[in-house]
């Protein structure tokens, strides 16, 4: 009987069937764009592919690129352990989305950059460029293995496959797709796989609503639960998600990963003109939105079929990351191929994801550490580097995903990555775009001691977990299930790491219940304010203030934002003349038109 605990059905024939016609399919789009663009097959055309892309691909591509397969697997877990307050990040959307769109991409199209840390040579020095560079190699490995193992908990938990043969055969796949194609082909192959992933989510939505007599039903057992308890304005930093821990932490977080990340900066300016590449991170703001809710709602439907028999405490999963997958076939069983698009669903985000991470460390590590040394490569040598560095990086993310599985809920270890590598480097951003006093060396000791400090709170926190106290986790019961013989276990199941201490059981440092329980959420904005103040210090004292050769170009103008651009025709002159001009759409990409503002004939499709 649903809901009431014990072993589920496994994959049937049609559920394999379903789920391989699903990832061909996927996959023959991105290889059919890869074909017809083989005649291009220079370093330019690999890297930075569709460069004459309009804003809704573009915008579906960011969403899907970052609600992967982590989203498809952590987000409604999360809703079911903590509430709704999750839902709160369409605030943080809406931020994020204005801030990237109005102030980043167009500093990045005026410069006409390929690198998103080639302005931080032209802004600060090549040896911040490579620091840069490093740490975002680092952050994003990490990030891709987390994106690969939370599909392989997948499939594990509903096919019973090898949890690391899936690992490896999903790398695998990968590394061929990246190989083969270019973000052309990966930004066409998203927008399936955005459709796909919100199937998946309708289908659970749909088939609980059903089991359960209607959303109404799984709205009201929602509240008593205390699921709908979203806006709790506790101020306090420590507890894990409150109003402002998630608007304000969360939107310093998610500019971080939007503004400067390599991935969605290759999708900004693969976009024909100014207008569109604003244009699509607004339309991704929406995809953003509607991919959150169906999660979350995906989460209170699982909560109020297991109100009364958590799988976990049961027995039934090991980690509450296979929650959904257990749900799926507990309840979808009974429909051949359903549990197969739910499982292609998780499999296509991490698709995504992973061939336009690998893509964009490809990029930033030909662009930033390679070229700048060996600058009279072929094209032979430079199109065998750019394959051989996709299978590098490949492989290099296969063993970051075993590293995953020591790092609790893949949700919050994927964005807490993010918070403690990426906040340091927002901050040396704004310090280049914003002031004109930071120099090269006040900008790397700021995002030394950023970077430094965020790690300590950080990996702390992965040590010491914080209490259940700081991180609310809500009520679960095994009250109805069947093997428990009518014994009703009720208890809140706190956040906990799988990390071995090397204390004693019960022995907390001092730091554990203060520093360390720090909200994840606020580990980039941390990271973004030492940044900037130390930046600003070390600048001043080591004669940041005699900087005089500064180009304009570098920094934000009011010219840039969307209110003045529209009141004002004449703001538009102080865009470079290489620019070209498109009054009704935006400045065309000047990454690819010649200096009368033609596109250039390498260019065009």
């Amino acid at each position: 009987m649903v809901g009431t605990g014990g072993p589920v059905a496994t994959f049937s024939v049609w559920d394999y069937v379903v789920f391989a016609g699903t990832i061909i399919g996927a996959a023959g789009i991105g290889l059919f764009q890869a074909i017809r663009t083989r005649k291009e097959s220079s370093s330019e055309e690999f890297l930075l592919g569709g460069r004459q892309m309009s804003a809704v691909p573009v915008a579906m591509s960011l969403t899907a690129s970052f609600m992967s397969g982590i989203t498809v697997i952590g987000t409604p877990t999360e809703a079911y352990r903590f509430g709704a307050a999750f839902w709160l990040f369409g605030f943080a959307y809406a931020i994020m989305s204005a801030i990237t769109a109005e102030i980043f991409v167009p500093l990045f199209y005026r410069l006409g950059i390929t690198s998103a840390y080639e302005y931080l040579e032209l802004r600060f020095s090549q040896p911040v460029r490579i620091i840069g560079t490093s740490m975002y190699i680092i952050q994003t490995a990490l990030y891709t293995g987390l994106v690969i193992y939370a599909p392989a908990l997948a499939l594990n938990q509903i096919t019973g496959l090898d949890l690391w043969g899936v690992l490896v055969a999903t790398g695998a796949v990968c590394i061929l797709y990246c190989t083969l194609g270019g973000l052309k082909a990966v930004i066409w192959t998203d927008v399936m796989q955005m459709v796909i992933m919100l199937a998946g989510f309708l289908a659970v939505i749909a088939r609980g609503a059903v089991l359960q007599g209607g959303l109404g039903k799984i709205w009201e057992d929602a509240g008593q639960g205390g699921r709908l308890e979203a806006f709790d304005f506790d101020p306090d930093p420590l507890k894990r998600h409150t109003f402002w821990t998630i608007v304000i932490g969360g939107s310093v977080m998610w500019v971080s990963i939007y503004s400067i990340n390599q991935s969605q900066v290759q999708r900004y300016i693969s976009c024909k003109t100014l207008g569109h590449a604003k244009m699509s991170l607004y339309v991704n703001m929406v995809g953003l939105w509607l991919t959150v809710s169906l999660a979350m709602l995906s989460g209170l439907t699982m909560y109020s079929i297991y109100k009364k028999c958590d799988p976990l405490l049961n027995g039934d999963i090991t980690t509450y990351d296979q929650l959904l997958p257990y749900l799926v076939m507990d309840i979808l069983a009974d429909y051949p191929g359903i549990p197969g698009l739910f499982v292609a669903a998780a499999y296509s985000g991490t698709l995504s994801t992973v061939s336009s991470s690998i893509n964009a460390l490809v990029a930033v590590t030909m662009e930033d550490l390679i070229a700048p040394v060996f600058k009279h490569l072929t094209q032979k040598q430079t199109s065998w580097l750019n394959m051989g560095l996709s299978v590098f990086f490949g492989a290099v993310c296969i063993g970051m995903a075993g590293a995953a599985s020591l790092m609790g809920s893949v949700l919050q270890a994927a964005l807490s990555v993010f918070g403690m590598i990426s906040g340091p480097l927002l901050g040396l951003y704004l310090l280049g775009m914003f002031f004109r006093t930071p120099n090269s060396i006040g900008g790397l000791v700021g995002m030394v001691v950023g970077l430094v400090l965020t790690l300590w709170v950080g990996i702390g926190a992965q040590v010491y977990p914080p209490t259940a106290e700081k991180t609310n986790p809500l009520p679960v019961s095994t009250a109805g299930c069947n093997n428990t013989m009518g014994e009703d276990y009720t208890t809140a199941t706190p956040w906990t790491s799988p990390v071995t201490l090397p204390t004693s059981p019960g022995v907390r440092p001092p730091l554990a219940d203060s520093w360390y329980s720090l909200s994840y959420l606020y580990f980039s904005l941390l990271g973004t304010l030492i940044t900037v103040v130390t930046g600003l210090l070390v600048s001043m004292a080591t004669g940041g203030c005699k900087q005089t050769k500064l180009s304009p170009d570098l920094f934000v103008k009011k010219s840039d934002l969307l209110c003045f651009s529209w009141c004002t025709e004449s703001k538009v002159s102080d865009v470079p003349e290489k620019a070209g001009l498109d009054l009704h759409m935006g400045i065309t990409n000047m990454a690819f038109t010649d200096s009368n503002g033609t596109i250039k004939e390498s260019t065009k499709l």
